[in-house]
């Protein structure tokens, strides 16, 4: 299975969540920054609001792409103890890397997100939105960090995943939606024919745009 592109991916992933449009409490929520062109294809197609949830992986230093854990907006950190274990690494290199990207998160939101507060989520059905789960770190701190502000429901929705990380997150939230979940992953860009980097300068675009969508309704 081959996405285009991330809005292709979207639009796949917006009519199998059909039944979530036009509901006033829907909230989408992107991980940015590749999760917010998927993102803003659903927003669009459910009439609901989108919103970012900064969360950034702690990769292994000598391995970025690996993660030993991850970090959300509210104070969520988490590690995958396992990897940790394997490599033998050290709380002192553990706090060095949260710190490191704590000052990213930091600067991503205020960037996204200006004055703007976070939204409101009690009582509300959020969609969690990114391009593609590979281990699921990140994913697995958002859902932490949303499920701290009493949703109503907590939806993942993701083009493409590892089928363990799959499964491990599908039992962590009320419902879980994905187009495939390959056994042979190896990484979330060889699901897309077209996979460039997501840009700050796009997610504030996408976010201003949607802002506007939903205004004018």
């Amino acid at each position: 299975m081959l996405f285009k592109d991330r809005t292709a991916a979207g639009q796949v992933l917006a009519s199998k969540l059909a039944d979530y449009a036009n509901c006033p409490d829907v909230l989408v929520l992107a991980l940015p920054r590749g999760g917010v062109p998927v993102a803003f294809e659903i927003a669009q197609a459910l009439n609901a609001p989108l919103d970012v949830l900064v969360v950034r992986k702690l990769g292994v230093p000598d391995n970025p792409e690996l993660a030993m854990g991850a970090i959300a907006s509210g104070g969520v950190r988490i590690i995958n103890q396992q990897v940790v274990n394997d490599i033998n690494i050290s709380e002192e290199v553990i706090a060095r890397v949260a710190a490191q990207e704590q000052r990213e998160l930091e600067r991503r939101e205020s960037m996204y997100r200006g004055d703007e507060p976070f939204p409101e989520l009690t009582g509300r059905k959020v969609i969690l939105v990114d391009d593609g789960l590979a281990t699921g770190a990140t994913m697995w701190a958002a859902v932490i960090a949303v499920r701290q502000k009493n949703p109503q429901e907590i939806v993942i929705a993701v083009p493409v995943a590892a089928l363990e990380t799959y499964q491990q997150l599908q039992t962590k939230v009320e419902k879980m939606v994905c187009i495939t979940t390959p056994s042979q992953f190896y990484s979330v860009g060889m699901w897309y024919e077209d996979f460039p980097q997501t840009t700050d300068a796009e997610v504030r675009e996408l976010l201003k745009k949607a802002s506007n969508l939903v205004n004018s309704h």
